[in-house]
């Protein structure tokens, strides 16, 4: 048995397509990565318990303990996969403590979720990088000032006064609006679209058919017909934010639409007019946020949730899937349900609710014997 600690192999290695080894492993554009166990137990700064012959054997991607292969790393962060890791046909396992009689090597960390992290960012699949400069499809307003190691797409449209940060990059088919900011090392996938106006801070990711600064959904009965409020506002959206695909984020009608720095929203997520999120939120799919509501920092709402209008939601609550926000709550709550309540009181509920039709008979019953002890009191029955 073998036991190593971390031999501090730099990043930079990794980066240039060599990682220094017997094996000569390379990473090149379309070719999968391999690594030895070795090899990935000394990227990750892990300690190394295995057989000598087995810390040799290659790896070539990442898999979840069930269905991993001979050439996957699998991983363990809850308990409750300690079971099926022993039944596991992984070469190695990232985990957060030595197990004793385990028939496979361990990289023993402290974060099993950070490495398992780094992990998947050495197996990614090794993807040809944007081409740095505008393509000749590109169209380029008057005004707009594009920093130096941008890449823009096929057929991108950048209205003017437009300004794209360093190293940006804009995928095929987006347009971005008059006076549009976006800031240093931000991607925009294929055919996202930002209004006029709008800001995006450093590092933002926005996954493809995406929409900052549509209009928003705020109407006035006027004469007896629905009329447009105009939405003079903007978005603002904070550094090392990521949005994912086939969102929306209307624009406000006075101020600013803010997604705070450090938050991440899921796909197909409806954010309204005048909504402010605060920093390092968690946003899951099919979420809607009504206009003027205010979420603090570090809420999560899980998925398909409903946000009313005008609210504001404490900093730390976190809502279960499919619950709806009809009231401000205070911080640090824990709730679900429709409307939402706090957990535990909502399990109380789900429980009674399961036992109705039981509980509904037996009322029926009860019922009719009170009837028929009342009638036979009653001498006039």
């Amino acid at each position: 048995m073998t036991r190593r600690g971390n031999r501090n192999w730099s990043l930079g290695v990794l980066r240039c397509g060599r990682m220094p080894s017997a094996s000569g492993a390379r990473v090149r554009s379309g070719v999968k990565m391999a690594l030895t166990v070795a090899q990935l137990a000394d990227h990750l700064g892990a300690e190394l318990v295995g057989r000598p012959d087995e810390v040799e054997r290659q790896i070539l991607a990442v898999g979840p303990v069930e269905t991993a292969r001979e050439s996957d790393v699998t991983f363990v962060h809850k308990e409750r996969y300690m079971g099926a890791l022993k039944n596991s046909r992984a070469a190695a396992v990232i985990i957060g403590r030595h197990v004793k009689g385990l028939a496979k090597p361990q990289l023993v960390v402290r974060d099993v979720d950070a490495s398992l992290i780094e992990a998947l960012k050495v197996f990614a699949p090794k993807l040809k990088a944007p081409a740095e400069g505008i393509d000749p499809s590109a169209k380029i307003g008057q005004g707009v000032r594009i920093d130096k190691g941008t890449a823009i797409g096929a057929n991108v449209t950048i209205e003017d006064g437009a300004e794209i940060g360093r190293n940006t990059v804009i995928g095929s088919g987006c347009k971005i609006g008059q006076n549009v900011k976006l800031g240093n090392n931000c991607r925009l996938d294929s055919n996202v679209v930002i209004y006029h106006n709008c800001r995006l801070g450093d590092n933002v990711i926005i996954q493809a058919n995406s929409t900052i600064g549509s209009i928003g959904f705020g109407y006035a009965l006027v004469g007896g017909s629905h009329q447009l409020i105009p939405h003079n506002g903007a978005v603002v959206i904070e550094d090392f934010v990521e949005i994912g695909a086939n969102c929306c984020v209307d624009r406000a009608k006075f101020g600013n639409t803010i997604i705070g720095a450090g938050t991440k929203i899921d796909n197909l997520v409806q954010i309204a007019h005048n909504v402010i999120i605060g920093k390092c939120c968690l946003i899951a799919g099919q979420t809607g946020i009504a206009g003027s509501s205010k979420l603090g920092d570090g809420v999560v709402l899980g998925g398909q949730v409903g946000v009313a209008d005008n609210i504001e939601i404490g900093d730390g609550t976190v809502v279960a899937g499919r619950s709806g926000i009809l009231q401000s709550t205070l911080p640090g709550q824990r709730l679900s349900g429709l409307p939402a309540v706090d957990s535990k009181e909502a399990l109380r509920i789900a429980v009674l609710i399961k036992h109705f039709p039981k509980l509904a008979e037996q009322l029926k019953q009860l019922a009719k014997k009170v009837k028929e002890l009342e009638a036979a009191k009653d001498p006039k029955r």
